[in-house]
């Protein structure tokens, strides 16, 4: 515990407290037992040099000296006088119903005894008891003021702690989620490309050792314009990260899936793409989740499935809008269950889910694997 130390207001306090006393014990004609009386006065200042540290205690030693001051018989100093500082400090410190019964306490008590004395109850009662009392209000008014101000300032400033707390954590979340965006849109990018890439990398090859160079050719034309596409969404992504103001490319969406189906037929695998609705002034965001889902389930078929023909079907009906992405192919690989430890099939729930969608994944009833989604579509009930 740190020792105490005194602050400006607390030696105002003592010696305000001390030069009253003093003013009233030198005022008195003739000065009875000055001393003494001089002595209390240097004691009410050393407790009102304390009370702020120790408001209770200092308050209650006030009353039982001002008590032993009167029982002495010394010069009379009122009772605000002296105890006004402790009143304070114990308000101060929101000590306020032991402020109130003690001062309530020494008002009774003086009054009581001057009655008994036989002192004059008009002066007593109507002049003394009120002065002396608005004054003890005052001073506990005032303290309670102070600590309400400081109680009201340090809840200021916790909520103002807190809140920037809260913000704080809101920025890491946004920061993480930002992350993991970008994270999905390199990884169905560079994954779509990289299958691409390596099936007609593979066509090539083995047109160069037939000498079908026209064939050879077509290969390395759809590795270009797959590498040119990534390229171009890659840059996309990376205005993004350096928050550059100029223009940036839109993101994909319905409106090129046509041109993602064909370039994985002209990769070797044939798809199929049936829309069926009205997909016209569908959101962007919607427009370009369906995108990823078909990009990645293409992907997976070229990488895995072993399939020779893929199937995709978009319905937009009253309710949402429905996808299903379908090949002929060897079914679930074996190895770890689809979506436990894929970041292409994670990432693809991962952005239906923030539309409020759902996704299913497996076996197909016919053969084969089946990718299926579903979203909500604004003003439609999931």
């Amino acid at each position: 515990m740190p020792p105490f130390r005194p602050t400006r207001t607390d030696a105002l306090l003592a010696a305000g407290t001390f030069g009253l006393i003093v003013a009233a014990v030198a005022t008195h004609d003739p000065p009875v037992r000055a001393t003494l009386a001089y002595s209390f006065a240097v004691g009410f200042g050393a407790l009102a040099l304390f009370s702020r540290e120790w408001p209770v205690p200092a308050l209650l030693a006030t009353a039982l000296g001002i008590v032993a001051y009167y029982g002495l018989d010394l010069p009379p100093i009122g009772l605000a006088a002296p105890v006004a500082a402790a009143l304070y400090a114990a308000a101060q410190r929101g000590r306020v119903a032991p402020a109130a019964a003690v001062g309530g306490g020494l008002l009774t008590l003086s009054v009581g005894v001057r009655l008994v004395e036989g002192d004059d109850v008009s002066i007593v009662v109507g002049l003394d008891l009120g002065s002396q009392a608005a004054l003890m209000l005052a001073v506990v008014a005032l303290g309670d003021a102070v600590h309400s101000r400081r109680s009201l300032r340090a809840e200021m400033a916790r909520q103002a702690a807190a809140a920037a707390e809260d913000h704080r954590r809101e920025a890491a979340l946004q920061v993480e989620a930002e992350r993991l965006r970008i994270a999905r849109e390199v990884h169905d990018t560079l994954g779509h490309t990289m299958s691409v890439v390596t099936l007609q990398s593979a066509v090539a090859e083995e047109a160069l050792v037939d000498g079908a160079s026209e064939h050879a050719r077509a290969a390395l034309a759809a590795i270009r314009s797959a590498g040119g596409s990534a390229m171009s969404e890659l840059r996309a992504t990376l205005g993004t990260l350096r928050r550059d103001p100029g223009a940036r490319e839109p993101a994909p969406g319905i409106d090129q899936l046509r041109a993602l189906v064909d370039g994985v037929s002209r990769s070797g695998l044939p798809v199929d793409l049936r829309v069926t609705g009205e997909v016209e002034g569908l959101p962007a965001v919607v427009g370009a989740t369906v995108y990823r889902v078909v990009q990645e389930a293409l992907t997976n078929a070229l990488r895995h499935a072993r399939a020779t023909r893929v199937t995709v079907i978009l319905r937009v009906a009253g309710s949402g809008l429905s996808l299903e992405v379908l090949d002929d192919g060897c079914g679930t690989p074996s190895g770890p269950p689809l979506g436990s430890g894929g970041q292409g099939l994670r990432g693809m729930s991962e952005r239906v889910a923030l539309l409020g969608g759902t996704v299913r994944i497996g076996d197909a009833d016919t053969g084969g694997f089946r990718v299926y989604a579903h979203l909500p579509l604004p003003g439609s009930r999931a």
